[in-house]
Order: structure tokens, then C-alpha cells, then sequence
């Protein structure tokens, strides 16, 4: 049986247990004392940091930074609980700006190990103070300690009087291994301070500090590899009060597990819900199944307008209108991921997307690049229509002359023999050879450096690839899922039209309306939503305090649980302000129907159809993944070429 708790006369808390209590709530391990200490630094105005650790930070933490430093009338207070240098009034509170501010973590974390506190506000070091701390009640006691401009800060012997959260700790490999995830985010989230990370006096990570592109772009691939930024995209997008900037990786490069990704609000590090449903979101048809994505991303807004104060951690927010940066964040990737297509200026793996996005009643739609702005003429190659696939009815070798002539417009020297007028012949001096293996003349190597982002065909490899050569080398398509994803957004296009809204889809009343029982809160939503409800084709009634009728739906959703999609919807509707079932549920049928209705491997291919292929690729968005997120192309360069042969070497 369970012991009854024995209940006392109400009294104050022993001010050490109270501290130990919170210490609970924010030390869980190293990695969080880490976090506090070193947010504390940059609060300090600090333009360097080091920190210094043994055993994982169980046996010691030490933050050293050279910000403004502590008084030493104040020095007693900083230890205590609820001190702080931060905010003064409710006003302080509403529009908090620094990365501290209840005055907890160092109380929390003197009570739970053996603290020292050295610091300096004067240039001359000899003007240092010191106070200490052991696991219990601070003696307001300061006694002089020469120390440079700034405060250090070491932590020893982490819960050595709280013999069962130290039982908690994990191997010193697992804990600097949170320790090393805690400084990720520490130093991503200011590039404007040099870092230094030491264990068993070990250097791990030195970073210097700078703003510059060029220096933001070395520290991420620092912490990150490389490879991130190779494959990822720059963003740097504005709207009304709100500006989203950093990196968000393409589709095709994604991870088994949620561990490369980093979102800062003002600064600061958090993880929320809001947030990631966002994410989800803009990434719902380009990521293969059961994969991750990967992105840096920083979000600036009023801070009035976000509350930070609602978890001991800090790791959460709440948005005064989280319904508009929802959609400020979803539309503002889905457009950058399906603007993220092959361009002469960089590798096929990395560009940048700029925008000034613009709201309209809560709805957030970023404007096209600078380069398809009006006025500025486009290259003909990406101004002619679609050649295969595209209207089935015409014959193959008319749509194919259609297209070679927006070539001859761009390279005559590249067409003009193929488009040449051949002399007649009859059908008996005429050779019986299928129109598929007519073969186009190869592409004079002179013009390469002109050729289109993804080149020009030569070849078709065992009826599923097509070899093209580029400027750079040679690209290799994967031609099903190509064409794949040009049906499928093609097909998107005709349902949802030019926005979400999918004002052409075709909708059906039920013959008896269908019954829902729900929530009272849920039905006070649906009332809400309704116009939402009725642009995605669901027309529903209140038929009473908990019950719902769903009188009219789009013919796609035939077939489908529809009970289920309307409850589900009506949960992210209050959550999040917005939901996508309805058109996931359509795009999963769509993307059914393009993938039976794209090219099939073994059907061989004439050069032209190849080109044509190649041209939709570069207009088409996504066009990067198939439908089911796995790359429909790549490219290597002559240079990797030439290393793969050992030429010049």
C-alpha cells in the first residue's frame, strides 16, 4: 500500500530546500548549469566566453567571460533567489529582451553544488571579488580576489548533497555529449562573441567571432560539417513586423532523427509546437518517409508580441498571434523549397532565397525572386511549354518541334541541324526506323558553358536514367521520378489553382449528412473556422451543442475517413490556426495518380523528349524530389571527374 503523506501546519519553505525545489526545475544535469551560466554571460554584454569542464561537467564547470562584471555590494545578492539585474517592473517583463530574468539558476545551482563567483567591473585586475557557495543558506561574506574585467563562474562537484539526482547522471561521454548540443545552440545563436570550449583541458571548439556571411557561414559548417551547407538554402525573408533568416536544408538532405535542428526566437533557442507543425508543413510532399529535416533558423519579431515566460527552462514561447507566424514561417519555406531549383550561379545543392513577403489578412505570401521580377526577360529555354506528357492528344513529333524551336531561339547552332528541312522521300527509299530511335546531333562541347542549368541530353542509360552534359560535367536523371514530380505539381496546379485556397475542386453533397459527435470547444472552432472549412470544400452545420454535420465534401474524398480528417482538423485549428489534412489527404491522391501516369522506366526516350524533360526539371518547383522525397537528380563536376580518373594527377 501507499503511504498517506502526513499533512502539517503550513510554513514557509526552508530557503535551501526552496532552491533545491527549483533546482529540480531547472539543473537536470551539466548540460544545464551550462546553459544558465553561459546565458547569464551574454547577458553581460560579453565578446568573449570560455568554458572549461572535467568528467562530462559533473566534477567541474567553469564560465569565464569578459562582460561588465558584478559590483561587489551586489555580489551577496547574486546568489540569492529571485535577484536579478534584468527586469524591474511588469513592463520589463512584457518586452523582455535579455536571456535571463526570474533570478533563479545560480540560487538553483548553489544549492546543489559547490559554487564560486569571481568578478571584476573595474579594467585593473587586482579589483576582483569573490563569493562562495556549498549546497547551502549563502554566508554573505565577499572577500577580495584578483580577476580581470568580467566574472567566472565554476561549478564543482554537481549534486554532491543530493545523492540521488547524481545516481541520475549518465557516463561522462553521454553528458559532454549534451554539454556539446548545449554549446551548439549557445554559440549559433551569437556570432557576434568568440567562443572556447575545453574539456579535460582539452580545446574542443575555438570559434572567433564575426558577422560577416562569410564568418556566420564558417561557424555553422564548423559545428554543423560542411555538408550542411552545401545542401541546404540561405533564406532571408521579411514580413510585416516579422523577419525569418538562416538555413533550411533541401529535402534530399535529411536525417534519420530531429537532432540538426536549430530555431531561434530573438536569440533564443526554443522548441515549440507552433514551430514545428510549421516545419512539418513545408516540408509535406518533398521529404521522404520517415526522415527529417534539417535547418538553422532565426526568427525576429517585437518581443512584446512573444511571451518567453512560460516554462522554468525558457525552452518554450507563446506568440500574441501565433496564427500569423504559423503562416509567416509555412509559407515563407514552402515558397523557398519550391523556389530551389537549378541555376547556372551555384551547385545543385545550394542557393539563396531572398524575399519581402507581404501579409493580407493573416496570410503571408512571399514575392518571386528579384530575377522574375517584371521587366527582366526570362531565357527562352524557360519560357516554352511543356513537351512531354503535356497534351497527350498532339502527336510526339509535333510537340517536340514545338520545344526544339525555343532551343533554335537560344543555341541556332545547337538546332539548326536538327531542325533543318530534310528532302523528301518516298516510302520506298524511306528507311523503316521507329521514331523513338531517331537521335538528335550531339552538342557542339564549344557552346557548354551556355548550355541550360541541367545541359543538354547525350544518352539514355538502360531505359530508367538520362545522361546530360552541363557546364560543370555531367548530370544523371532519374527520369520516372522526374517526370513524376512535373505531373504531380502540374495536377496541383489544377486543383488548388494559383493559391492554397482550392477554389477549382470539384465537391459533392452526401445524399444523408454525416453525424459527428464532439466537443463543445470543438464546436465553437468549427463556428469560427467555417469560411476555412468551406474553402476547403467541407461544408458543416451545428446541430447542436455537441454535434456536427458535415453536409457537403470534395469528390476526392470519396473514399476517405472523413470523420477522422474533420476531427483532426478542428485539433490543429485550435492548436496551430490552420491546418493542411484536407489538402495532404488530396495530395497523397494526386501524387497516386501522377506517379501511374508519369514515364515508366525501359521506354526509351528520344534525345529531344530528354531535353524537354531536362527544360520542365528547371521550371518545375521541387522538381529536386520526387513526390516521395528521393532525388530525381545529380551532378559531377569534371573536376570530380577528372579525380575519380586520376587526370593531372
Amino acid at each position: 500500500m501507499v503511504a498517506m503523506t502526513q499533512f502539517r501546519r503550513i510554513h514557509i519553505l526552508d530557503p535551501r530546500l526552496a532552491n533545491q525545489i527549483a533546482a529540480g526545475e531547472v539543473v537536470e544535469r551539466p548540460a544545464s548549469v551550462l546553459k544558465e551560466l553561459a546565458e547569464n554571460a551574454i547577458d553581460a554584454g560579453s565578446q568573449r566566453i570560455e568554458i572549461d569542464l572535467e568528467a562530462g561537467g559533473a566534477r567541474l564547470i567553469r564560465v569565464r567571460d569578459d562582460g561588465r562584471g558584478i559590483a561587489e555590494d551586489d555580489l551577496p545578492l547574486a546568489l540569492s533567489r529571485h535577484a536579478t539585474s534584468k527586469i524591474a517592473s511588469l513592463d520589463d517583463l512584457e518586452g523582455v529582451d535579455s536571456l535571463g530574468f526570474r533570478g533563479e539558476a545560480l540560487a538553483s545551482i548553489s544549492s546543489v553544488s559547490r559554487l564560486e563567483l569571481v568578478s571584476n567591473t573595474q579594467d585593473e585586475p587586482s579589483e576582483g571579488w569573490r563569493v562562495v557557495a556549498e549546497g547551502r543558506q549563502m554566508e554573505p561574506r565577499v572577500s577580495p580576489a584578483p580577476h580581470p574585467r568580467g566574472s567566472s563562474v565554476v561549478v564543482r562537484d554537481l549534486f554532491f548533497n543530493t545523492p540521488a539526482r547524481r545516481k541520475f547522471l549518465r557516463t561522462e561521454k553521454t553528458e559532454f555529449g549534451h554539454v556539446e548540443e548545449t554549446f551548439r545552440r549557445l554559440v549559433l545563436s551569437r556570432y557576434d562573441i568568440a567562443w572556447v570550449l575545453r574539456h579535460n583541458q582539452k580545446v574542443v571548439h575555438q570559434l572567433r567571432a564575426g558577422e560577416e556571411p562569410a564568418a556566420m557561414e564558417r561557424r555553422v559548417g564548423a559545428l554543423l560539417g560542411r555538408n550542411f551547407l552545401e545542401n541546404a538554402l540561405h533564406v532571408d525573408i521579411e514580413a510585416t513586423g516579422l523577419r525569418l533568416w538562416g538555413w533550411v536544408g533541401l529535402p534530399t538532405y535529411s536525417r534519420a532523427q530531429a537532432d540538426q535542428q536549430y530555431f531561434f526566437v530573438n536569440g533564443r533557442v526554443v522548441r515549440d509546437r507552433l514551430v514545428a507543425h510549421a516545419v512539418r508543413q513545408a516540408y509535406r510532399d518533398v521529404l521522404f518517409h520517415g526522415r527529417h529535416p534539417v535547418f538553422v533558423l532565426y526568427l525576429e519579431l517585437d518581443p512584446h508580441v512573444v511571451d518567453v515566460n512560460v516554462h522554468p527552462t525558457k525552452h518554450e514561447v507563446r506568440f500574441r498571434d501565433g496564427r500569423l507566424v504559423h503562416d509567416f514561417l509555412f509559407s515563407s519555406l514552402h515558397r523557398a523549397l519550391a523556389d530551389a531549383r537549378p541555376n547556372e550561379a551555384s551547385s545543385p545543392h545550394a542557393a539563396t532565397t531572398t524575399h519581402e513577403a507581404t501579409t493580407n489578412g493573416g496570410d503571408v505570401a512571399p514575392s518571386r525572386e528579384a530575377s522574375a521580377s517584371e521587366g527582366q526577360e526570362q531565357p527562352r529555354w524557360q519560357q516554352q511549354g511543356m513537351a512531354l506528357g503535356a497534351d497527350q492528344e498532339r502527336p510526339a513529333a509535333h510537340r517536340v518541334r514545338e520545344f526544339m524551336a525555343g532551343y533554335q531561339a537560344l543555341h541556332p547552332e545547337h538546332e539548326e541541324q536538327l531542325l533543318m528541312p530534310q528532302p523528301q522521300r518516298t516510302e520506298a527509299e524511306a528507311p523503316a526506323v521507329p521514331e523513338s530511335d531517331v537521335q538528335a546531333p550531339a552538342m557542339p562541347e564549344a557552346d557548354a558553358t551556355q548550355a541550360p542549368p541541367l545541359g543538354y541530353a547525350v544518352a539514355q542509360l538502360h531505359g530508367v536514367y538520362i545522361l546530360s552534359q552541363s557546364a560543370r560535367g555531367m548530370v544523371v536523371v532519374d527520369m520516372h521520378a522526374a517526370h513524376e514530380r512535373i505531373t504531380y505539381e502540374r495536377m496541383k496546379q489544377q486543383v488548388h489553382g494559383d493559391g492554397q485556397a482550392l477554389g477549382r475542386l470539384q465537391t459533392q453533397p452526401l445524399l444523408v449528412p454525416m453525424s459527428l459527435a464532439v466537443s463543445a470547444r470543438e464546436v465553437e472552432t468549427a463556428e469560427r473556422e467555417r469560411e476555412t472549412f468551406e474553402r476547403l470544400g467541407v461544408e458543416l452545420d451545428v446541430a447542436g451543442p455537441e454535434t456536427l454535420l458535415v453536409r457537403r465534401v470534395p469528390v476526392l474524398l470519396d473514399n476517405a475517413d472523413v470523420e477522422s480528417l474533420i476531427h483532426g482538423m478542428l485539433g490543429d485549428l485550435e492548436r496551430f490556426g490552420r491546418s493542411d489534412r484536407v489538402e495532404a489527404h488530396i495530395n497523397e491522391l494526386l501524387a497516386s495518380m501522377s506517379c501511374h501516369g508519369s514515364v515508366r522506366a525501359n521506354r526509351r526516350l528520344t534525345v529531344p523528349e530528354m531535353n524537354a524533360l531536362l527544360r520542365d526539371m528547371e521550371r518545375t518547383e521541387r522538381s529536386g524530389q520526387c513526390n516521395h522525397g528521393r532525388p530525381t537528380w545529380t551532378e559531377m563536376s569534371m573536376h570530380e571527374l577528372d579525380k575519380l580518373f586520376l587526370r593531372g594527377q
